[in-house]
């Protein structure tokens, strides 16, 4: 049996700092994106005094910053009802995985900010859930070319102590399905 240790080069390191090293020797392939985003925690705090659906209303109308994972993401939290959230995104080729295609994560984080949202709506002030599963079944590959897609959760059973929300992410311009997602979620303090 051999055994073999990792050889160390000069592209060891992060990957922003492999980026930043790329970027100097190749400008005219590399891009740029500046994000800015607020400190959550106090978002969070204001949020656990409210009832789930004004926070996340808060969150949607601009009255709270947006989490920023949103931002991250490039998504937006566009309709919310009782049990019911609606995402939208734009992914991009900073979204890209090696292959050539926007990451799964891509997908999977709109869909589970979705479920989230549509459970977090919900809950009465001063609760609370987590995320106990999620299952996301991608069903055609997401490139820049997609454009916008969107998220439509609907929470399919409330609890006491947990709750099963379905979501479909869909491509905007071509209505053709791209993934679907499912959660249960822990409730807690309900």
């Amino acid at each position: 049996m051999s055994s073999s240790t990792p050889s160390s080069t000069a592209g060891d390191g992060d990957a922003v700092e492999s980026a930043l090293e790329f970027a100097v020797r190749s400008p005219d392939s590399t891009r740029t994106r500046t994000i800015t985003w607020q400190d959550p925690l106090p978002a969070a705090a204001r949020g656990a005094q409210l009832s789930g659906m004004e926070y996340v209303e808060a969150i949607r109308t601009g009255e709270l910053p947006p989490p920023p994972i949103a931002v991250l993401m490039n998504m937006t939290m566009r309709e919310l009802g009782e049990g019911r959230a609606v995402f939208d995104g734009e992914p991009g080729e900073e979204h890209y995985n090696p292959i050539g295609v926007v990451h799964g994560g891509y997908a999977s984080t709109v869909l589970d900010s979705a479920l989230g949202c549509a459970v977090h709506t919900t809950i009465p002030a001063g609760g609370a859930y987590t995320t106990q599963t999620l299952e996301v079944k991608f069903l055609r590959p997401i490139t820049r070319d997609t454009g916008r897609v969107k998220a439509v959760a609907e929470v399919i059973h409330r609890g006491r102590k947990q709750a099963t929300v379905e979501a479909k992410l869909t491509a905007v311009d071509t209505g053709k399905l791209l993934a679907t997602g499912t959660s249960t979620c822990l409730i807690l303090g309900d």
